[in-house]
């Protein structure tokens, strides 16, 4: 072997090398969509492809209002159809009376979302327009704000409802530099590394922030017991011990292990609790996955971190989509 042929090999293993730790990274990254995000005080993440996938043919046709009809007929684009994935941030507001409540969000959408259809329907309803690094935001008026919008790649839609164009700049500015796996902001490179490789669903931060009410957080109605302020980290992954099952998984960072304590307690008890109230119910599948979700629920504490995880079937997503079919007509 003459030393040409040996430089060669040289270069190209280096070059395999280089690809193989490239494609490693990558999958240890976030979604791109996560990475673009601004600064904020919670994210939250779907991938709705697996989702989708796992249950279209059990879903029947969505009711549409003829306001989003208009927009399908303009635009072409059906959420329920182009969506792939979504990523949002939530920001908290310092006046939860102004206009934006407690809550604003920037989010960015991944999908067969883009084209001319889209932009000529934005420039009809935009009451402003501003031009940053090459990309045009349309500002729309909506119920007393102004959302800002901006088709930010071939697939990607930025959108933001924040007072000011900090956050959809810094999309903008996030989307230059997305082939770097590890760019985003800080929360999402604080925490990520504890959201399952396969996760589906997934969120972390302040998280309680849209279902806050008067410094609790409440869900369909049920008070919870943590502060509104919780740091969670919260996924939905396939349970790789269980074959067909997901796993749900939130963690409550609390400010001491005192806290923790006390947390832990009273979530047990309201599983407890909850238990017996679901039990009588009848066998639907709504019905049964919610006592499936609570049956294998449990309640952990290690230091000043509370961790809820609970597995339930995934062939329930299909019985629970031809329920409503059924019930539907």
């Amino acid at each position: 072997m003459n030393r040409r042929t040996r430089r060669t090999l040289v270069v190209v293993a280096a070059v395999v090398v280089l690809l193989a730790v490239a494609v490693f990274l990558r999958s240890k990254a976030p979604p791109e969509a996560a990475r673009l995000l601004p600064e904020s005080d919670g994210i939250l993440y779907i991938n709705v492809k697996p989702i989708r996938a796992f249950v279209h043919k059990d879903l029947k046709p969505p009711a549409r209002d003829p306001e989003y009809q208009q927009f399908v007929d303009a635009t072409g684009i059906d959420w329920e159809r182009d969506l792939d994935d979504a990523a949002v941030a939530l920001h908290r507001m310092p006046d939860p009376n102004g206009p934006n409540g407690p809550v604003a969000y920037s989010l960015v959408l991944e999908g067969k979302l883009t084209g001319p259809k889209l932009r000529a329907w934005l420039d009809s309803h935009a009451a402003g327009r501003e031009v940053y690094a090459g990309k045009t935001i349309y500002s729309v008026p909506s119920q007393g704000r102004t959302v800002r919008v901006c088709q930010i790649g071939y697939d990607m839609v930025a959108i933001s409802n924040t007072p000011t164009t900090e956050q959809i700049h810094s999309m903008i500015d996030r989307h230059r530099t997305a082939a770097l796996p590890f760019a985003g902001n800080s929360l999402l490179s604080e925490h990520f590394r504890e959201i399952p490789l396969l996760a589906v669903a997934w969120g972390m931060g302040q998280i309680g922030l849209p279902f806050n009410e008067s410094g609790t957080i409440s869900i369909f109605g049920l008070q919870l017991p943590l502060q509104s302020d919780s740091t969670i980290i919260a996924s939905v992954a396939p349970e790789l011990s269980l074959q067909g099952a997901l796993r749900v998984r939130v963690d409550e960072i609390a400010p001491t292990e005192d806290s923790a304590a006390s947390q832990a307690e009273a979530l047990n008890t309201l599983v407890t609790l909850a238990r017996g109230v679901t039990g009588p119910l009848s066998g639907r599948p709504a019905n049964q996955a919610l006592k499936d979700l609570l049956k294998t629920s449990a309640i952990t504490r290690k230091r000043n971190r509370v961790q809820v995880s609970a597995t339930f079937p995934t062939a329930l997503f299909a019985q629970i989509a031809r329920d409503e079919k059924t019930s539907a007509y």
